[in-house]
């Protein structure tokens, strides 16, 4: 049982994805035959997945790593390469009221854990990922917005402790951000931008090296219990004393059944451009290789890469089929023409999507799941994945091993459930209706 229609979970929506051809190889990981047994059981080959399993191994537990597809098929091998500040849609306000002062102190200190995490990771496993940006950009799409610059800022200070740098609109062009679309930016010093696919095959090598089993075109079709977790897939049996979850957006609403309507699927979609010249990017008058988003909330993202390309993303598609994938394609290009006049000309050769998670009450979840013994999940990071998702692989291995960083009270808090349950994404099309208007007025 699954949110979306089935083209969402096929090979279509990666045909054209850039980052499959920026690296060598893509290993093919066999699938699981005949019977095995392991401590703990990891369901999904993503950043979560494959950040538990190998914290876990490193800890000397036993851990076998089923996915359905191959390491980075997923939302981890297609996303937009912002490991960033993030993983709650939640504002500080609602976060306090959910977690406390305290809590919310927690939750943010988790944040910037995360970003941390990654980087940590990235250099003791000696993992080449094209990282760039110091900090991320946030631009202002109205002038009325630039008030809301210097209120995040100050969240930044209070939450973050860092000082966030305001770079007003007749200063833009100097900083290489020349767009008529924008009013002024914000600049924090946390965080940096990589090629997701880099970063997802070098976990997967690091976790098999520590010891993980990890096989590849192994879908879990039957999930029973009777002491032991007894996962079944199509040609084996794995049993194991503990399982994690780790699907995200590509989550079943029946496996596990406590899944069914607590988490929505939402769609991300990517443009990538030819590499550009320099005089090409100095008609735009955009060099900066800062990662960025605007402030609408059906927000948009960019990046220009190490080779000089540029990465363009948005949200707003609300079907997965072939007439709205190239409905999302022709608006992300005339989102990108607006944006960048001067670059109409260029050619967009590398178009994509797939789907992160929401959480009802807008927080991520890292967590037992409950009714379920010895069963976790690590879910629901609202496009912050990169981070979040990584970071909250790395707080269920400690939750089982008891030994690592803890987990903040805000993300152990159980998944509420939808209104209109396995028809939730029919709240889709009014949300972001109103969100456009709120964008436009």
């Amino acid at each position: 049982m699954r949110v979306y229609e089935d083209m969402a979970y096929g090979p279509a929506p990666i045909a054209e994805c850039f980052w499959r051809e920026t690296v060598a190889d893509i290993p093919q990981h066999g699938p699981l035959e005949g019977s095995a047994r392991a401590d703990v059981a990891v369901i999904g080959a993503g950043y979560t997945g494959l950040n538990a399993a190998l914290a876990l191994a490193e800890a000397g537990r036993d851990v076998v790593v089923l996915e359905a597809e191959q390491p980075g098929w997923g939302a981890s091998g297609r996303n937009g390469g912002f490991c960033c500040l993030g993983g709650a849609k939640a504002g500080p306000d609602k976060i306090r009221a959910l977690a406390g002062e305290d809590g919310a102190r927690d939750y943010a200190r988790a944040e910037r854990a995360a970003v941390d995490h990654v980087a940590g990771l990235l250099e003791a496993q000696g993992i080449e990922a094209d990282t760039h940006s110091q900090g991320e950009t946030l631009l202002a799409h109205r002038a009325r917005d630039v008030t809301g610059l210097h209120e995040v800022a100050e969240r930044m200070r209070h939450w973050q402790g860092v000082e966030s740098r305001f770079i007003p609109r007749d200063a833009l062009a100097e900083h290489g951000l020349a767009s008529p679309e924008f009013h002024g930016a914000l600049t924090t010093p946390i965080g940096f931008a990589l090629n997701p696919m880099s970063y997802m095959l070098g976990l997967a090598r690091a976790a098999v090296r520590a010891g993980v089993r990890l096989f590849g075109a192994s879908a879990l079709i039957a999930l029973t219990h009777d002491g032991d977790y007894v996962l079944r897939t199509e040609r084996g049996e794995l049993r194991a004393r503990q399982v994690i979850f780790a699907t995200n957006g590509y989550s079943r609403d029946d496996l596990p059944g406590w899944f069914a309507g607590r988490y929505l699927p939402v769609q991300s979609n990517i443009l990538v451009t030819r590499p550009l010249s320099d005089a090409e990017l100095s008609a735009q008058g955009w060099t900066s290789p800062q990662m960025c988003y605007d402030t609408r909330h059906l927000l948009h993202y960019f990046r220009l890469m190490p080779d000089k390309r540029m990465l363009f993303g948005l949200r707003g598609a609300m079907r997965t089929t072939q007439a709205s994938h190239a409905a999302t394609r022709a608006t992300a290009r005339a989102d990108f023409e607006r944006m960048f006049p001067e670059w109409r000309h260029v050619e967009t050769p590398h178009y994509w999507s797939g789907l992160l998670a929401l959480a009802r009450d807008l927080m991520p979840f890292a967590g037992p799941v409950p009714g379920m013994e010895g069963a976790y999940a690590g879910m629901c990071y609202h496009g912050n994945g990169v981070a979040m998702g990584s970071y909250a692989g790395r707080l269920l291995a400690a939750q089982i091993t008891g030994d690592g960083p803890a987990t903040p009270a805000a993300m152990l808090r159980p998944l509420k459930r939808f209104e209109l349950g396995r028809f939730r994404r029919l709240v889709l099309p009014v949300a972001y209706r109103l969100y456009g208007l709120q964008d436009r007025g």
